[in-house]
Parts: structure tokens; sequence; C-alpha cells
């Protein structure tokens, strides 16, 4: 058995997984931005699954950010706290267990290719759409990660022209893109320049909710928002030539996006001529991750489970 954690900017999922990466049991907690805190409650989580499961070998991670071999975390996301610290190193110290942590968009593409949409395939991207967008890259069936374990932070590249001043990275992926940190993000940009004294919304299905109800400033962010997601799937099937592109995240679920998105997506690669060119031949579809909001998770269980075991990559 192995404890699971998916660290995300607000939500950390986890729970109790076997080595098939059958979920026995899951649940949530708020993410905590205080890290020894945060600490604390991952150990009594573990601690309260040894009480109930007759043996632990060993907790899995996933995390957003930059995370090198040894677990040190060169950034973490929208977790600014948690720049430069070792999970990694902590919980093992304290719980005595070993412990794997990986970037949370390669633990999700890791998973698809156990026990998911990406079984048998050996060059696909995932995608995790949350409070920004990470990447998980599979090439040649081995997952790549740069030279400093930075490869696939696809939410920094810019698709719009540049402000004239001050942070660049208010045109790129993230800020228009990622459900939280794009499509909220907008929202809360628009309605805070109609009036000052709006209040923020971060749910990103009340704004659709809004949309649906017919107000205008939703019409308008929502269409723009799935204009800016088919845009960067298109530059990545450019760039990788994929099998295939699985996306996750909360929204990755929803049947209703799903068939807004692949029409914008169509209609986008219909306007680029040499993709459109190609679209029945070689272009890669671009589909919901099977695993979808535990992804991370299993992806993280299944890199523990292959340190424990010896395990080669599946």
């Amino acid at each position: 058995m192995y404890v699971g954690f998916d660290i995300g900017g607000t939500t950390v999922k986890y729970g109790v997984l076997d080595e098939t990466g059958n979920i026995l049991e899951k649940a949530a907690i708020p993410t905590n931005y205080d890290l020894a805190e945060f600490l604390d409650e991952l150990v009594a989580i573990v601690e309260n699954a040894q009480e109930h499961y007759k043996k632990i070998d060993g907790i899995g991670i996933s995390a957003p950010g930059i995370i090198q071999k040894d677990g040190y975390m060169q950034t973490a996301g929208a977790i600014k706290p948690f720049y430069g610290a070792n999970i990694k190193v902590e919980l093992e110290r304290r719980t005595g267990l070993a412990v794997s942590i990986e970037n949370d968009a390669n633990a999700a593409a890791i998973a698809e290719r156990w026990i998911g949409n990406a079984i048998g395939l050996d060059n696909y991207l995932c995608i995790v759409l949350g409070t920004g967008i990470g990447g998980g890259i599979v090439i040649n069936g081995e997952v790549y990660r740069g030279a400093h374990g930075m490869a696939g932070e696809f939410g920094w590249s810019i698709i719009d022209t540049l402000p004239k001043s001050g942070n660049i990275e208010e045109v790129s992926w993230n800020k228009r893109a990622a459900t939280v940190g794009g499509l909220c993000y907008q929202y809360n940009l628009a309605q805070k320049a109609a009036d000052k004294n709006a209040i923020d919304i971060w749910d990103a299905r009340k704004i659709f909710a809004k949309e649906a109800a017919g107000e205008t400033l939703a019409l308008k962010i929502v269409d723009q928002f799935l204009t800016d997601l088919a845009v960067g799937m298109l530059n990545l099937i450019s760039c990788f030539d994929p099998e295939v592109i699985l996306f996750g995240g909360g929204i990755s679920s929803n049947k209703e996006f799903n068939e807004r998105f692949q029409r914008r997506l169509s209609e986008v690669m219909n306007r680029h001529e040499s993709i459109h060119y190609l679209k029945d031949q070689i272009i890669a579809a671009v589909r919901p991750a099977k695993l979808q909001n535990d992804a991370g998770m299993i992806g993280a269980v299944y890199q523990i489970h292959r340190q424990v075991t010896q395990k080669q990559f599946i």
C-alpha cells in the first residue's frame, strides 16, 4: 500500500492506493501555504493511513513546479512559500518511509501510460489545467525533464503581443488559458476595470454559470479562453508532433466543455493552412485524460512503487 498526495495551488488531494494503482480511499484538504503546518498535516495523514492499513510501503507526491531529482523544489507553481523546500527529505525524516516527489504534469503523464489513455503510446503530451498550466512530455517512451527539470512549463509560453512594459507573463498561456490563473484571472481583471468594488471569482464553474445566464462579460471571457486554449494546443502539436495530447484538471471531466473546446479547436485548425492540410492524416487528437483529477496522485504512487520494487518504467 502507498499514500499518494497531489499538491495543488488550492487543494491537496490524497489517498491510499495499492500496487496496481487502485484507489482504496481518497479525500482532500485546502493547501496550507505555511510549510511547517503543511508538513504536519501530511504526516498526520500518513500516520492515520498506517493505523488503518497493514503496511504502508512508501509515499508518492505530485507537486507543481520545477523539482530536482533529489526532491529540491526549485519552484512550486503558485505556492511561493515552498520555493527551495525539500518535502521529500522532510517526510522521509519524519515518517521513516521512502518518498518520491514528481512534477504534477509528469506524474499525470506517467499515470496515463500506466492505467490510462496512453497505454502503449511512446510519444505524447499530458497537459494539466488548473491554477496554471503544466505539461508532461513523453518521448520515445521516456519522460523528458530537460537539463534542469524545467521541461513542460508550457504555461510560460507567450501567445499574444507583448505589453509595452511590465511582466510579459500577463500574455502567457498561464494567464490566458489556465482555469484559475487564466479564465478566472481574466474575468476578475475585466470586472474590476468596470467596478473596482467587484468581488473576485476563483471558481471557473461560477463563470460558466454566468455565461450560461447570458452575462455579456462572461460570454466574452469564456469565448477568448476557448480560443487561447486551442491556440496553445495547436502550438504544442506543431512543436512535438505527438501521438495524442491528453489534458486533465477538473475542467476535463465536463462533457459539455469538452464538446465546446473540440469545436473551437477544429475551427482554429481549419484556419491554419498547413495544419488543416494534415488534420485528418497525422495531426494528433486532443482528448481528456482518463484519470482526470486522480492522475497526479496515481502517477506519484507509480513512481514510489517503482522505487520500492526497482521496476522499470512501463
